[in-house]
């Protein structure tokens, strides 16, 4: 069957299509049917099916391969490398999911996971779904703000943690931000579990409620812990993304659909084979990092590194050096990364045997073609770059060299995935149907099986962000313009609404305002997306103070802009730290108030700012031209 005929078939006959890809996973009850849409936009996959994540994940493959590699731990950062075969996750699994049990976690009740890229991490995750309760995996970056919304939203029963990350040879404390993140909460779990690392000699324990995974697992070396089975609907995790609105959206994922959705992508995008070796080099604070570090790859019977350190220490062929050492055979990366190691000597890529590898997959922010043609030429390999997002929880865009091979094109993610009936539509609704024209990238509901079922806890929320966006069409948003060439292949454009890419990881310029505006100087603000060479965008910010007198001086200014910015890692961490603050007087804003930011983000990465015929005032734009001029 070629890919045409695939997709066609995926969309026109869903029931027998995934009724067919619901055969590559364990159900230890069958389902009494495919699909059920009865309540649009809303769909439930496999219903009265049941299954378990943790069990496709391992024990499926303890009988065939459980002496084979499954977790290769590498990290650079404390000179570690650690292989567990199935068998033994199997076993660390039980422990910690005794330890779970242990501390009253059951079926629905949530635990928050906020740790570094070490093995326990994983282990949390899917001793998590083993007992049936859902895990909410945190970015080991946020900061205790950040981590404080997100523990009020999904209410964990235990908070999962280490003593410290490391980045770059430095450890990078994680306990006193739970602490905080704790104080702050209105509704803070009862007990917190700590992987003590041993990297922060200070780190404070709250007696009674803080306690020490190792002496907790000690207790549980030969504990058996059975699966948990659960309905295909059932919450495997909740993942917040950032809106446009300061408030995070918790992506609800389902556990059938998503397992199947996996199993699927991995035969037919990721072309993965039982006892191969995948690498992906995100961050399991990620969805990318849930999907294809820890899911994907083990539902598939394939070994998964889980990667602790930077591209290009202790030097910028440590991936490549992975890849030979552990016979990678796929490998998933970022646009991001690509474009560090394109500044380094391409030495360090011949330097080791990557014969072993057969596709790279880049995602997480557009590709360029430049990069795209530099490491394909590199590698002497396929290099495919695709798109999806959070909600999805895997592609919507993709090569799927699984069902046919079909070349690339620089700067594209190609086709439709199976299962995504996609469109592009004008601002008003009507659909595009002549090649590259410009047009905001939609999905067609029902969305195939593994993408978000709701917003956790906001059913409301989740058809009010996602399907409103149209006059009389309810169709699923991207918010991303995209055009379609003659050919098919679609190109992605950027975004329709105030969410940014930074090397990967999705901010919404609300919540930076939000931070830059708790500064006690600041009267407002304004944050764009700027483009960026190596990381996609970066925030630039626009402030207007209370009282400019206090920032008439260059030193004055750079004080501020300093205080400003400690302001935003505060509350969102490093990653939301703006390239710049601006201190204007004055922001663009039309006759009925509303900040022109597109015009603004345009003149900051030196473009026509376009239409300003409904300005309230030219001088706006002046200031931002001559703060950027500066």
């Amino acid at each position: 069957m070629n890919y045409k005929e695939f997709h066609r078939q995926s969309i026109e006959q869903p029931d027998a299509f995934w009724g067919e890809q619901s055969k590559l996973v364990h159900w230890n009850k069958p389902f009494s049917s495919v699909l059920d849409y009865s309540k649009p936009p809303f769909s439930k996959w496999f219903v009265g099916g049941e299954t378990n994540l943790c069990y496709n994940a391992i024990d499926r493959h303890l009988a065939t391969r459980g002496d084979q590699p499954a977790l290769i731990f590498v990290s650079t950062e404390t000179n570690t490398e650690k292989v567990y075969s199935f068998r033994e996750l199997h076993a660390e699994v039980q422990r910690m999911a005794a330890v779970l049990q242990r501390l009253g976690v059951g079926k629905g009740d949530r635990v928050l996971i906020y740790m570094p890229m070490i093995p326990e991490a994983i282990f949390a995750m899917l001793a998590t779904v083993r007992i049936g309760a859902i895990h909410s995996v945190v970015f080991g970056g946020f900061a205790a703000n950040s981590l404080a919304t997100r523990i009020d939203d999904a209410q964990p029963k235990v908070m999962v943690t280490s003593d410290a990350g490391m980045r770059g040879g430095k450890a990078v404390p994680y306990k006193h931000l739970v602490d905080e993140s704790i104080r702050l909460s209105a509704t803070p779990p009862s007990k917190v579990v700590i992987v003590n690392r041993g990297l922060d000699k200070d780190m404070p324990i709250v007696a009674g409620r803080d306690l020490d995974y190792a002496t907790l697992r000690q207790q549980e070396m030969d504990t058996k812990v059975d699966c948990v089975w659960v309905e295909s609907s059932h919450p495997s995790y909740i993942l917040y993304t950032s809106g446009t609105t300061g408030k995070p959206k918790g992506v609800q994922r389902d556990t059938g659909g998503y397992a199947v959705a996996l199993a699927a992508t991995m035969k037919y995008i990721y072309c993965g084979n039982a006892g191969e070796t995948y690498f992906s080099t995100s961050d399991i604070g990620w969805v990318v990092g849930h999907s294809y570090i820890v899911y994907g790859p083990l539902i598939s019977g394939m070994a998964t590194v889980c990667y602790e350190g930077l591209p290009i220490r202790p030097d910028p062929g440590i991936w490549w050096k992975i890849v030979q050492d552990y016979k990678v055979t796929v490998m998933f990366s970022a646009p991001t990364a690509i474009r560090v190691l394109k500044k380094q000597d391409p030495a360090f890529i011949k330097k080791y045997d990557i014969s072993s590898l057969r596709h790279v997959f880049l995602a997480g922010e557009p590709l360029d073609e430049t990069t795209h043609r530099w490491i394909e030429g590199e590698l002497g390999l396929p290099v495919y770059d695709h798109y999806w997002q959070t909600e999805t929880g895997w592609a919507i865009l993709a090569s799927q060299p699984g069902v046919e091979m079909s070349p690339t094109k620089p700067g594209s993610p190609a086709f439709a995935a199976f299962g995504y009936d996609v469109k592009l539509l004008q601002e008003d609704g009507t659909e595009i149907t002549e090649p590259n024209e410009k047009g905001v990238v939609v999905v067609v509901p029902p969305l195939p099986p593994g993408c978000l079922t709701t917003v956790w806890g906001q059913d409301d929320r989740y058809v009010q962000t996602y399907y409103t966006s149209f006059p009389n069409k309810q169709v699923y948003s991207t918010f991303d313009w995209g055009i379609r060439d003659k050919d098919g292949y679609y190109f992605i454009l950027g975004r329709t609404d105030d969410v940014i890419n930074v090397a990967g990881h999705r901010l919404g310029t609300r919540e930076i305002e939000e931070a830059i505006g708790s500064h006690p100087a600041v009267a407002e603000c304004a944050v764009v997306g700027v483009a960026d060479q190596l990381k996609g965008q970066m925030p630039m910010a626009f402030a207007v103070l209370k009282d400019s007198s206090i920032a008439e001086t260059a030193e004055q200014r750079a004080k501020l802009e300093k205080e400003i910015m400690g302001r935003v890692d505060a509350a969102l961490g490093a990653i939301g730290r703006p390239s710049r603050v601006h201190i204007i007087s004055q922001l663009p804003k039309t006759r009925s108030g509303k900040v022109l930011r597109r015009s603004i983000q345009a003149i900051a990465e030196g473009r026509d700012p376009g239409d300003l015929t409904t300005l309230d005032d030219q001088a706006g734009i002046e200031q931002i031209k001559s703060a950027m001029a500066k």
